[in-house]
């Protein structure tokens, strides 16, 4: 597997981003920097293409709205020149409350966009003028502007013609799209001992019609990484995923209508995820936070003495992670840390 890391995208990202020198030789091998409702992804990416010079560097995501498919396709083009061929575009839907709430855009449609763009941006790549008559209309008909618009290619030659294009899923005809046509699948508080059984059969069914043209699909996955073999010290770092899990298994969205709460529900937590999106949502997100299965937090994360860690990253493994996504806890020494699974990986 190699080596991955997100980078914090709270307060401000410079201070972490002048980290990944560092990171990198301490064997790093992919970056992942995500963009909510934050400052962009992609001037921080570029940034970071400049001070490194073997780590990947991904966009983990952009979403699918306030971009068209030609800026996507220019960011990707963009990203991979400056990187010199190191840059992995990650897409996803988001959620209606950054998409709707914070762009101003209609929540609608997400895996008939995605699936599009991604066709748009294989294309677009590959040298070809951007075309399309589906939910996007490339070029504009001349009844919806001047009919001035005409089919363009990109200026530049891309640096690469197959630039990495990884999907953030969790639905099934999410995850069984992105099997069959990203390069990658993103999934987001992946417990590797249940992720057969969540995401099997769509993840079997995508595969079933993947083009032999696409190399074998990659997944990017894991969590907090604290090696101690103090189980209070343990206990301490897992508690500080509460706040996260309870966010979005609670917060994110209505009752009845959140992607977050129905993944617990089939990771078999469901009495823990109503009681954990009902007191969030009246307010009482101290008390979400203590329903949080430790189980989830023990089985998502690799935090415990080296013999734990290990079952867990062997548990990654075997459940077809290519790419372990690692966060240092805070007050640990993170290159140590990196450095050491880094060879446990080797």
């Amino acid at each position: 597997m190699k080596l991955a890391m997100p980078l914090t995208y709270f307060g401000n990202p410079r201070e972490t981003a002048d980290q990944v020198v560092d990171l990198e030789k301490a064997g790093l091998d992919q970056l992942w920097v995500a963009e909510p409702y934050g400052f962009d992804a992609v001037s921080l990416l570029g940034y970071l293409a400049a001070k490194t010079e073997r780590v990947e560097l991904g966009a983990g995501i952009l979403n699918i709205y306030s971009r068209t498919p030609g800026a996507l396709l220019q960011t990707a083009a963009g990203l991979d020149n400056v990187s010199g061929g190191r840059a992995i575009l990650g897409l996803g839907a988001s959620g209606p409350q950054v998409i709707e709430g914070f762009h101003g855009v209609a929540y609608d449609k997400p895996l008939a966009r995605t699936r599009e763009i991604i066709g748009l941006l294989r294309a677009g790549l590959r040298g070809e003028r951007l075309q399309s008559d589906g939910l996007y209309k490339i070029p504009l008909p001349a009844d919806q502007g001047t009919g001035l618009g005409k089919p363009l290619k990109l200026l530049n030659r891309p640096e690469r013609a197959d630039t990495p294009i990884w999907v953030a899923a969790l639905g099934d005809n999410n995850v069984a799209m992105t099997a069959e046509v990203a390069d990658g699948w993103l999934p987001f508080q992946f417990l590797p001992d249940k992720a057969r059984d969540v995401w099997g059969e769509a993840i079997d069914k995508g595969l079933a019609k993947r083009s032999p043209s696409l190399k074998p699909l990659e997944i990017s996955a894991g969590g907090l990484l604290a090696i101690t073999d103090d189980p209070d010290e343990a206990k301490r770092h897992r508690d500080t995923m509460r706040g996260l899990l309870a966010l979005y298994v609670g917060g994110m969205g209505a009752r009845g209508k959140n992607f977050y709460n129905d993944m617990a529900v089939k990771y078999g937590f469901g009495d823990a995820a109503k009681k954990i999106q009902d007191l969030y949502l009246d307010g009482h997100k101290r008390d979400a936070e203590a329903e949080v299965p430790e189980a989830w937090l023990e089985a998502g994360n690799l935090v415990g003495p080296e013999s734990f860690v290990k079952e867990r990253i062997a548990a990654f493994k075997e459940a077809g992670v290519t790419s372990l996504q690692v966060t240092p806890a805070a007050g640990t020494d993170g290159l140590a840390s990196i450095a050491q699974v880094k060879e446990w990986l080797a």
